[in-house]
């Protein structure tokens, strides 16, 4: 009896010192923000949160499918860390993982590289803080998914003061597909946050200017927070991160080559180095990364996922063969899939309907891109950023596409590439006029150049 009351003293102990740590970093920051942002912009900072943690509790306040799974993993890995904590230290870092059902009926087995299992780890971690309380997870892990992406926004604003204020907003905040799928206890919400966030400090880094990144590249403190989110966007989905790194790390090697070559040509130097290296080195580190086995693993993924789609909407590849020429001939059409399936008026289902007029009006912004480009409007966007995330997403889009042909799937998925692929739709003329519209002041006009360094 006293060492079960011991046992939930200690519970109580922990969880009053995370939530304060947590509320310790959260409230300041929160401030900061609302303090430096001005105008229209602090609308959107309260809008924005408003829509994630409101999503992130609605979806969550009953636990169904992925959400319920995942939570009911992480019970069990929290339970075993307060009977055992040394095992639980080895459970989390060793390469294979075997817990019981919480039905009963089987097994769990993990590899180190699960996606889900990582997930898991983190909630187990969080209970620590909730008390096993999935809703409470779900705000958690919702306020770092709008804290990554508030900070694109933010670094978008201030690395790029001649681009479309309203651009990254629209794009990472209020996308309707955005904020309903990457939210809450869910993988899409660790990848699109830790992505977004990820990027906002490299584009800091490279384009930010002094002012605004005074003492930041000598703070081992910043080096080390950047480098975790690395390690956890591999960790939430390994085959969407490693494009993302190379493709900033191109972005960072075309930035140095400009002092030796012209800046396209630099830009485009560096990412064929980055992707050279990576198909050369890769194969070596990895059998998952030579081409017959990523070949055969994709067509795996696609089968399996057709198998277990018959009864829902999905689109078929009738021809797909495990090659890599047939892998090549249908990444056309797979990239295209991504960004219309579903058709309007494909299914009567209300997902499948707005996902439709969703795509409807993907294709009406990107005909207004692809116009304006034409007659040299296309925006004021860097080139060689422009390049890296058109590189990104087509390589993501394929990747989605060729693997995810049941459309709800497809629709989820792609909501951790869809805000990279709004912010180049909407850096045209055409596009800016209407932002300007919705918002007629520039962003962060008010911003004081010592803070933004934390971002």
């Amino acid at each position: 009896m006293l060492n079960e009351l011991a046992l939930l003293l200690i519970k109580l102990a922990v969880t009053v010192g995370f939530n304060a740590l947590f509320l310790l970093a959260l409230l300041p920051w929160v401030a900061r923000q609302w303090r430096e942002a001005t105008g229209w912009w602090r609308g959107a900072f309260a809008l924005g949160l408003g829509l994630r943690l409101g999503t992130g509790l609605a979806k969550h306040w009953h636990l169904k499918l992925d959400a319920y799974y995942m939570s009911s993993v992480g019970d069990i890995v929290t339970e075993q860390l307060w009977l055992a904590p040394l095992n639980f230290v080895q459970m989390l870092t060793q390469s294979v993982t075997v817990l019981p059902n919480v039905t009963g009926k089987y097994t769990f087995v993990y590899q180190s590289s699960s996606n889900t299992w990582n997930l898991a780890k983190i909630l187990s971690l969080l209970n620590l803080g909730s008390l096993g309380c999935a809703q409470l997870n779900a705000l958690y892990l919702s306020v770092f998914v709008f804290v990554g992406c508030w900070a694109l926004v933010r670094a978008l604003a201030i690395c790029f003061p001649n681009t479309p204020t309203g651009a990254g907003a629209i794009a990472l905040l209020f996308w309707p597909s955005v904020w309903f799928w990457a939210t809450g206890i869910s993988k899409e919400a660790m990848v699109l946050g830790s992505g977004a966030w990820l990027t906002a400090r490299v584009f800091t880094w490279l384009y930010a200017g002094e002012a605004f990144k005074s003492g930041l590249m000598r703070s081992w403190a910043w080096w080390a927070g950047t480098a975790g989110l690395a390690v956890l966007h591999v960790a939430m989905r390994y085959f969407f991160a490693l494009p993302l790194l190379a493709v900033l790390a191109g972005l960072a090697l075309g930035r140095g080559l400009e002092r030796l070559l012209p800046r396209r040509w630099a830009a485009a130097l560096g990412l064929v180095v980055v992707f050279g290296a990576g198909a050369w080195i890769g194969p070596e580190l990895s059998v998952a990364f030579r081409l017959n086995k990523f070949v055969f693993q994709v067509v795996k993924v696609y089968s399996f996922d057709l198998e277990n789609s018959t009864d829902r909407p999905h689109f078929e590849y009738p021809n797909l063969r495990p090659t890599a020429a047939s892998i090549v001939a249908h990444a056309p059409r797979a990239v295209l899939n991504v960004f219309t399936q579903p058709w309007p008026g494909q299914s009567k289902l209300p997902l499948y309907v707005a996902a439709g007029i969703e795509n409807a009006a993907l294709l009406l912004l990107l005909a207004l891109a692809l116009g304006a480009l034409v007659r040299g409007r296309g925006g004021h966007l860097p080139f060689a950023v422009v390049l890296a995330l058109s590189v990104f997403c087509l390589l993501l889009a394929f990747l989605i596409g060729i693997t995810t042909p049941n459309l709800g799937s497809l629709h989820r998925y792609r909501s951790t590439v869809l805000p990279y692929v709004l912010v180049l739709l909407l850096q045209n003329d055409y596009a800016a006029a209407a932002l300007r519209h919705l918002a007629r002041l520039r962003p962060w006009a008010a911003l004081r150049p010592s803070r933004p360094a934390n971002a």
